[in-house]
């Protein structure tokens, strides 16, 4: 048997109970059961389930850690955590979150003009805040949220961008919205997403420019609505210094910028970065550090910070949108084929006399036992070297060399079978000659694109079968017509699944913490769409699934892409009804299965 891990990453959300992976919160059903029932509606393809409750546990334990560090570290400043918009814009997503966060006054952080329209919609009371580029029609809606009582900041990120908001102040002088000033800082982050930070950094404004900005706000009478400044070192932030080391310099400038007349600066917006952790083996952690560790450094920082310069605490706001969405989305995708290069006995195809090498090799084969293995198995693979120079050279035939291929497998599955309680570091090296490949039901691009763009890791393990212990070590291919469409078995990372007979049983993989990113920068390759999604609210008594929204049909995605879709459906049916090859009952048939087709998505279909 195994975990996969989910003591590490699970942060027991998932529970393994026998042979199922189960949601630990309320009845905690089967993530099987779940899908079983959704597919019993003749849905195929790849099943995005998100789990609601997982989305108020993150927000609660965010405010409540904050608010405990607050109240044992004496802290004056208040916290106030605000959802960056571009982690997750799906509308089912978005709902549940903000009904998690209304009792916290939960807001908004939005990049894009589109994405301002979706918080001015959705946000009353609660804080929204802007930050990326901005233009002049982008400020103006700022103006129109604060002119309909709503509690918004744009944060500056270069002097042009303030002086758009000076003029606009001219015409609109009762509804200027809050200011803030995103700040350059020297230091860095660490990982994929350093240059988020850094005084090279895309974003913010250097000290010099603060200075600038301060002189302008001054000048044209705003200087009161100047009340943030905001710093970003980057996302997946999985060691605390880096952090550390930029409240130090933020909080000092924080301090500064008040005494040289910013009299109602009161807040640090400290930006995302809070860690989720992916790993499912321990030498492979990711976040070195608990949400207790994080809030305690931050108060602790900020607070020591403004003792120090005699100024008041400030408001601590973050932008953590990983941390709260990651955990609530699980995708299911069932497994199509084993595309395996796996040999049996079977297999064989011995002549009455074989090469010697060959002889040798079914004898390593016959008596192979647990205190011989490693001896044999070194030996087996020294004998195939011998044969695939001999084959080269032309001394054996096409039939002998697949004798020693076969062999050789069938020698290193049955050693590493007798050894697979031993800690042999170089039979990990050997599982990858013996990997099963597993066809997934799903697209890698569209999905889990983090893992193609930037080798994130994401948990990944069957739902079912638990209570077996995986043999085979396993690489996973989507069904994209693409070759980096998929997710190798690396030794650093093994993942094993089990043998499986895919006539009789279905296998389902489940690919965890997706809920980040993964969805909004997925990608119709091949023509793909968003798998069908389904929203399971869970309590004591049972669960329930809701908000169901099918993948995308293939004529739908088709018109997306602005093709004239009533045009490829007759021009389809005329060459149906023209041709001369298939007689008239034919015809209607395939016009109805085509028809039939473009309403359905592009995924495969499977029997079961």
């Amino acid at each position: 048997m195994n975990n996969y891990g989910i003591d590490i990453w699970g942060d027991d959300n998932f529970i393994i109970d026998g042979a199922f992976v189960k949601i630990n919160h309320g009845c905690k059903p089967s993530i099987y059961e779940i899908v079983k029932q959704i597919r019993d509606d003749n849905l195929r393809g790849p099943i995005l389930l998100r789990f609601p409750h997982l989305i108020k546990k993150q927000i609660d334990r965010i405010y409540q850690n904050f608010q405990r560090a607050s109240a044992e570290l004496n802290y004056k400043g208040k916290f106030q955590a605000v959802f960056p918009l571009k982690v997750n814009q799906f509308p089912n997503f978005l709902t549940a979150l903000l009904k998690a966060g209304d009792e916290h006054n939960y807001g908004l952080e939005a990049g894009s003009k589109a994405e301002l329209l979706l918080a001015m919609a959705h946000t009353n009371l609660a804080p929204i805040t802007v930050n990326g580029f901005k233009d002049k029609e982008m400020i103006e809606l700022g103006f129109i949220s604060a002119s309909i009582g709503q509690d918004i900041t744009l944060a500056i990120e270069g002097i042009n961008e303030l002086e758009t908001i000076i003029e606009s102040a001219k015409n609109q002088p009762d509804f200027v919205p809050k200011i803030g000033l995103r700040i350059k800082l020297h230091s860095l982050g660490a990982g994929i997403w350093e240059k988020s930070g850094g005084i090279n950094s895309k974003f913010g404004l250097t000290s010099t420019e603060l200075i600038k900005a301060m002189k302008l706000l001054k000048a044209s009478k705003l200087l009161d609505k100047f009340t943030m400044i905001h710093f970003h070192i980057g996302s997946q932030i999985t060691d605390i210094s880096y952090l550390k080391k930029a409240i130090k310099e933020a909080g000092n400038i924080y301090g500064d910028l008040v005494k040289l007349g910013a009299f109602n600066l009161n807040s640090i917006n400290l930006g995302g970065g809070l860690a989720v952790e992916y790993a499912q083996h321990k030498e492979n952690r990711q976040a070195k550090y608990s949400l207790n560790e994080y809030a305690n450094d931050i108060i602790f920082m900020l607070g020591t910070i403004a003792k120090n310069k005699n100024v008041k605490e400030p408001n601590i706001i973050i932008e953590s949108g990983r941390y709260i969405a990651a955990s609530h989305a699980v995708l299911i995708a069932p497994v199509l084929e084993l595309v395996s290069e796996g040999y049996t006995e079977d297999d064989l195809s011995l002549k009455d006399k074989n090469p010697p090498l060959i002889e040798e090799l079914f004898d390593l084969y016959k008596f192979i036992n647990i205190n011989n293995a490693l001896e044999y198995l070194h030996d087996a693979l020294d004998h195939l070297n011998s044969l695939l120079t001999l084959f080269d050279l032309g001394y054996i035939d096409l039939q002998d060399r697949s004798n020693s291929e076969v062999l050789t497998h069938i020698i290193i599955k049955k050693a590493i079978y007798l050894l697979h309680d031993k800690n042999y570091s170089e039979l990990l090296n050997i599982q990858k000659s013996i990997e099963e490949k597993y066809l997934a039901n799903f697209s890698i691009f569209q999905s889990m694109p983090d893992f193609w763009g930037l080798s994130q890791q994401f948990p990944i393990m069957p739902i079912l079968k638990l209570d077996k212990k995986p043999t085979r070590s396993a690489s996973l291919w989507d069904i994209t017509c693409d070759s980096d469409g998929e997710i190798a078995f690396d030794i650093k990372n093994p993942l094993f699944l089990h043998s499986i007979d895919l006539k009789n049983e279905e296998y389902f993989l489940g690919f965890f913490l997706v809920g980040a990113y993964q969805e909004v920068l997925g990608m119709n390759h091949n023509l793909l769409s968003h798998p069908t999604e389904a929203s399971i609210i869970i309590d004591k008594q049972g669960y329930t699934i809701q908000k169901m929204v099918e993948s995308s049909s293939i004529i739908d995605i088709l018109g997306d892409l602005n093709y004239d879709t009533k045009m490829i459906e007759k021009s389809i049916q005329n060459k149906i009804k023209t041709s001369s090859l298939f007689s008239s009952h034919l015809k209607e048939q395939m016009l109805k299965k085509m028809a039939q087709f473009l309403k359905e998505n592009g995924y495969l279909k499977t029997v079961k």
